[in-house]
């Protein structure tokens, strides 16, 4: 097999069926990340407090011997919603024209605060110490988010 042929499969696999997966997944990826306004530190770091936020959650029920799938089924319903919210503050800046996006940026700390909250209290049913200006700093990212 020539070089060519083997970079060929191996950007678009061995049929057409794998390169249209690949495709949707790209326009649905691309789709979701322009409603939520683009993929930029901040909504990275929303998106990793909630994986960070569900997994303490679910290693915290563990300990508890109280993991309940329904909670957990809820809880990631609770995640999407949050994510649609975001979505629903980036149209609202373009409905406004705000050339900067105001709304998106306050329901993002709002949501990392609370999302930091939620992982500092699950860290301490876990028993793992956490330095005060941690949860301090989550919480004032909280308050900058519900402030304005």
């Amino acid at each position: 097999m020539s070089i060519k042929n083997t970079l060929i499969t191996a950007a678009i696999g061995t049929n057409g069926k794998e390169a249209a997966f690949g495709g949707a997944v790209a326009v649905v990826g691309s789709a979701i990340s322009a409603f939520l306004g683009g993929w930029d530190a901040l909504l990275k770091l929303l998106i990793l407090c909630m994986i960070f936020d569900y997994a303490t959650g679910f290693l915290g029920a563990v300990k508890r011997k109280k993991v309940n799938s329904d909670v957990m089924f809820w809880g990631g319903i609770r995640k999407i919603v949050v994510l649609v919210v975001i979505g629903l503050a980036v149209l609202c800046d373009q409905m406004l024209g705000n050339e900067s996006p105001v709304f998106r940026t306050l329901a993002l700390y709002f949501y990392i605060g609370r999302e930091g909250l939620s992982i500092v209290e699950n860290l301490g049913v876990l028993g793992v110490p956490m330095p005060a200006f941690f949860k301090q700093m989550m919480e004032q990212l909280h308050e900058k988010g519900e402030a304005k």
